[in-house]
């Protein structure tokens, strides 16, 4: 496996314009990457290439709006950059969402964007670019999944179906792809400061925030030693561990337990606020 580097190198970055996606947009624009960043919102994304490169003057960063959670999307973006006249060495899909309440509660019209955004594009985005990384050895995926991974997720049930998918099917890949140069790794973050608790209606009150700057490093450290999977943060690392040690209903008891009482309570305080209004 030769030494990872992304000097000159060209990244698409899904989910760009905030959090991680972000994150990863400056850190890899310090190491000299050209960067392809792309999200839903346009004008978010102009201002990021802006700022990058008006701090980093030996690259350049083209945008890509994109609704990947539609049908269509991945090829949008996929055709999008081939109109460009672009290759892409390295593709980190970011881009996710998820949400906290009771299965039965959320429209399926949400979930199926849901599953759409973090699994379709996901695998799409993959297919569509793993031949041109074969072609040339080199290159590869980081694909976001998250703590969630690790064991079921009652009261977020198909968002913590979706991140456990992108686990296996990272890890899957890597096993086909182990005579080559070509790295896979999934990062499996856990609570970290970004948009996403806010969409996802969550009750953040006692959580542990990480920094997306620190998820980040932990994300581009590992894969340049190669890895398979990381977890960023000492404790969402052991966290991942306690399915190897109990039973994986037991795991699920605890995790019920612990967003139960979070998820009924600010449905309650929802309906207090609707009846107010």
């Amino acid at each position: 496996m030769k030494d990872l580097t992304f000097k000159n190198k060209t990244v698409l970055i899904t989910g760009a314009s905030s959090g991680i996606g972000k994150e990863f947009a400056h850190q890899l624009a310090n190491q000299n990457a050209n960067l392809i960043i792309t999200a839903r919102t346009t004008s978010d994304l102009i201002e990021l290439a802006n700022t990058l490169q008006s701090e980093n003057s030996d690259i350049w960063v083209k945008t890509i709006s994109v609704d990947l959670s539609e049908a269509n999307g991945a090829q949008l973006l996929f055709s999008g950059v081939g109109d460009m006249g672009l290759s892409v060495d390295f593709l980190i899909n970011n881009a996710g969402f998820g949400q906290f309440c009771e299965f039965s509660d959320e429209t399926f019209s949400n979930y199926h964007e849901m599953m759409m955004l973090n699994m379709h594009a996901l695998v799409e985005l993959t297919h569509l670019f793993i031949p041109h990384f074969k072609g040339q050895n080199s290159g590869g995926v980081i694909n976001v999944a998250s703590t969630g991974s690790f064991q079921p997720l009652p009261y977020q049930a198909v968002y913590g179906a979706c991140k456990a998918f992108v686990l296996s099917f990272s890890e899957a890949l890597t096993g086909e792809l182990l005579d080559t140069n070509i790295r896979v790794m999934a990062l499996c973050p856990g609570v970290t400061e970004s948009n996403f608790m806010k969409r996802a209606n969550a009750d953040t009150s006692g959580m542990t925030f990480l920094s997306a700057k620190k998820v980040v490093n932990t994300a581009l450290s590992a894969y340049g030693k190669n890895r398979v999977y990381v977890v960023s943060g000492c404790v969402n690392y052991l966290t991942s561990l306690i399915p190897r040690f109990i039973s994986r209903k037991r795991a699920m008891i605890i995790v019920a337990k612990m967003f139960k009482h979070s998820v009924l309570n600010n449905k309650a305080q929802q309906k207090m606020h609707s009846s107010t209004l």
